[in-house]
């Protein structure tokens, strides 16, 4: 953990606060470094607190999506960068893949975290999902021209959607974020344009807590977030 390098890429410019808000703040906390990619602001389908002001713009809505994610990231001390590929639909395009390629070799995160493989409810999360692990390998190419070093083998690990049971997704790691969750529900409260989101992982973060004890955590666990491997775990031990 300490000095880990770690990368997240996000569908929408909220989604990694929800997600995976306690692991960023713990790994800033250790004196790593959080990378953070929006690949858009979500300002077309995630936005619904700006569009309901009176005379808002598809431009505004960005700008206040860009301020809600910058006031996030400054509270967990991760440095944001800002695609503005546009949501509602996410494009799956060459361009975007080899520009995030190209900043997974710029970054060299010894971790990566990103969407469930599946969500019915946002097609956005799962493009997104896919452009990571397809970056990921071309970042990998010892062919691939590049101003940085190729890409070694970060470990990937998804971060829990919203409706779980409907995405496949079935958690393998539950980490402990207990000491640094008053700065993930700071870094909820600033997405004001999604507040409805904060209640559920509140909840959620609780209910984690509680199975990471049960599956042999220490008893002082009050809030974990899950995450589920993509590739295998290489150990000398089992553990």
């Amino acid at each position: 953990m300490t000095g880990q390098r770690l990368l997240v890429v996000s569908a929408h410019a909220a989604d990694f606060v929800w997600r995976a808000a306690g692991y960023i703040a713990k790994v800033t906390a250790s004196g790593g470094a959080a990378h953070v990619v929006c690949l858009s602001f979500g300002e077309r389908g995630e936005s619904p607190g700006a569009w309901k002001q009176e005379g808002m713009t598809l431009d505004r809505v960005k700008e206040i999506r860009r301020a809600e994610a910058e006031a996030a990231g400054d509270v967990l001390g991760a440095e944001m960068r800002f695609l503005d590929k546009g949501d509602y639909p996410l494009p799956d395009s060459e361009e975007i893949l080899l520009e995030l390629a190209e900043l997974m070799r710029e970054i060299q995160p010894d971790v990566i975290l990103t969407h469930s493989v599946t969500d019915p409810y946002n097609y956005d999360h799962p493009v997104a999902a896919d452009l990571t692990i397809r970056a990921r390998a071309i970042a990998q190419a010892l062919g691939r021209e590049s101003a940085h070093p190729v890409l070694g083998a970060p470990p990937v690990f998804r971060f829990e959607p919203h409706q779980p049971e409907m995405c496949g997704f079935r958690p393998d790691v539950l980490v402990d974020i207990t000491e640094v969750f008053d700065r993930k529900q700071a870094a909820m409260a600033a997405m004001r344009s999604q507040d409805h989101m904060a209640r559920y992982y509140e909840g959620l973060a609780e209910r984690r807590g509680v199975q990471a004890v049960r599956n042999g955590g220490p008893r002082a666990i009050g809030y974990a977030e899950a995450y589920q491997r993509v590739f295998p775990q290489v150990s000398g031990v089992l553990a």
